[in-house]
């Protein structure tokens, strides 16, 4: 991972960056300043950062933000395990080694760029929004924002998936029901107690769940054969490439979740470029140690490598008492994908707002923890809405309106280093626009086969969620003009 240079620039209080749009908290934070309208792209872009460059204790550090990145992005090795059913376990291990850098790296070293030049929450959205202007700003966030908040459903049905292999009464009817609204709040409430909470929580929950995956694989060593990873999968067994590449696709993506946080990480200019380079060797490292100690140790029909397969070998393996913590982990694990989700997609609202996306009131902040309530609540109240459903086609769809966004965010990253090529970034990414291009290129080339392969349905729900974002930034526009909300401009003044 050479290509992930973390650049030592010495950060001065006042540097000047490329950012705007996270102010609105009480004066804690300077204002942005309008870039004029006649300065020269080729010159430096003079603008503050939207972020306190001390330290705060209430802001999120280094090591809770790395563990959040993880959960926005994998939190575990729970569900590679299709990728050996569908191709066997030498294409899986390949997969799992070189996706990351056709996919991951390229992704975590826009993000580290673009969060560091636009150090405020809203992340994706300002990137789209400085680039393309405020149309495509506010398209980004529709898909980003319904993407991730239905996503975010599925983890709590997740977690009582797993309870009820061990208390069966969550298998059905009432009692799922009322575990579903009451985890689902639960869960709520303690991001409403802050992101600091939240950032500690995921580093607990995250060295508790890989603990076992940990365990497995030292156990496991004296049972390898190595022969076992050359293995292209059973005769007669045909290769799901579909599901092969959605399951390396879907436990390698959302690295760019965790921008929407900028504003609330503690010198983020120094902070995101470190954060994201140990969260890619940390995701990576969790998915294919696994991945080599139980395709080498155990052999079984490749039918079987289903979604939570790992508890059935770590019970081969060591025993059930090992099986039961995989299990465990797997809750703890939906718990802080829960989490780490539900923030970008709150935090994400209140940039908005900030930004003037959105009106005033989403940017709303508690009193006691200083979290935007308003975010958080209407985040949960589409999460709990979506619970309920049976929500297939709709996470197909989600994933499809995420994949939209990806391919605006690469155009938006080459046009903003075209058309600012001096601005000051405090992490660069190390490639001159050729390279930078065809760096973008390849993951594009992937989302478009993935979209490509879409149902009907997908493509229809997609639609209509597109053009109600569409309609939604014009009826917003309309309220703007005729003051029928407040809302704050991208200076964070109110209009």
């Amino acid at each position: 991972m050479s290509a992930i240079e973390i650049q030592s620039h010495s950060q001065n209080p006042k540097t000047p960056v490329m950012a705007e749009g996270s102010g609105g908290r009480g004066g804690a934070q300077p204002q942005p300043q309008a870039t004029p309208p006649t300065m020269p792209t080729n010159m430096p872009q003079e603008l503050p950062i939207t972020t306190k460059t001390t330290t705060n204790p209430k802001k999120l550090t280094l090591i809770p933000l790395i563990f959040l990145i993880y959960f926005e992005v994998a939190g575990g090795p729970f569900g590679e395990e299709p990728a050996v059913k569908a191709a066997g376990p030498l294409f899986a291990i390949l997969g799992f080694l070189i996706f990351p850098f056709i996919w991951s790296i390229p992704e975590a070293l826009i993000t580290a760029e673009l969060s560091t030049a636009f150090p405020g929450n809203g992340g994706f959205v300002i990137w789209a929004d400085r680039a393309f202007g405020p149309f495509w700003g506010s398209l980004m966030g529709t898909w980003k924002f319904l993407s991730g908040v239905i996503n975010t459903a599925a983890f709590p049905a997740l977690c009582i998936d797993y309870l009820k292999k061990i208390f069966p009464v969550f298998s059905s009817g009432l009692p799922r029901y009322l575990a579903l609204l009451i985890s689902t709040l639960v869960l709520s409430f303690l991001n409403y107690t802050g992101l600091t909470i939240v950032g500690y929580a995921a580093v607990g929950l995250g060295v508790v769940s890989l603990l076992p995956f940990i365990l497995m694989s030292f156990i496991a060593i004296p049972k390898i054969q190595p022969h076992r990873w050359i293995s292209s999968g059973q005769k007669g067994v045909n290769k799901d490439w579909n599901l092969f590449f959605n399951t390396l696709f879907w436990n390698l993506n959302f690295w760019d979740n965790v921008s929407t946080l900028a504003g609330e990480v503690d010198r983020p200019q120094k902070t995101f470029p470190v954060a994201l380079f140990s969260a890619v060797i940390l995701t990576c490292v969790a998915y294919i140690i696994p991945l080599l100690a139980v395709t080498g140790s155990v052999t079984v029909d490749q039918s079987e490598w289903e979604a939570g397969f790992f508890a059935d070998a770590a019970e081969m393996i060591s025993g059930k008492w090992l099986k039961f913590w995989i299990e465990v982990g797997a809750v703890l694990s939906a718990i802080g994908l829960f989490e780490a989700q539900l923030s970008s997609s709150v935090y994400q609202l209140l940039g908005m707002a900030d930004l003037g996306f959105l009106p005033k009131f989403f940017g709303l902040r508690s009193k006691w923890f200083n979290t935007p309530w308003v975010g958080i609540l209407l985040s949960t109240a589409i999460t709990l809405a979506v619970s309920y459903m049976d929500f297939t086609d709709i996470i197909s769809s989600a994933n499809f309106l995420y994949s939209l966004g990806m391919l605006l965010e690469f155009a938006s990253f080459v046009w903003l280093r075209r058309k600012f090529p001096a601005m000051k970034r405090p992490y660069r990414v190390p490639m001159r626009l050729p390279g930078l291009v065809v760096m973008c290129l390849i993951p594009s080339g992937f989302l478009v086969f993935i979209m490509a392969i879409a149902t009907k349905i997908v493509y229809l729900v997609s639609g209509l969620m597109t053009l109600a974002g569409i309609g939604w930034y014009f009826l917003l526009k309309l309220c703007k003009s005729k003051k029928w909300l407040e809302f704050s401009n991208d200076e964070g003044e109110v209009q």
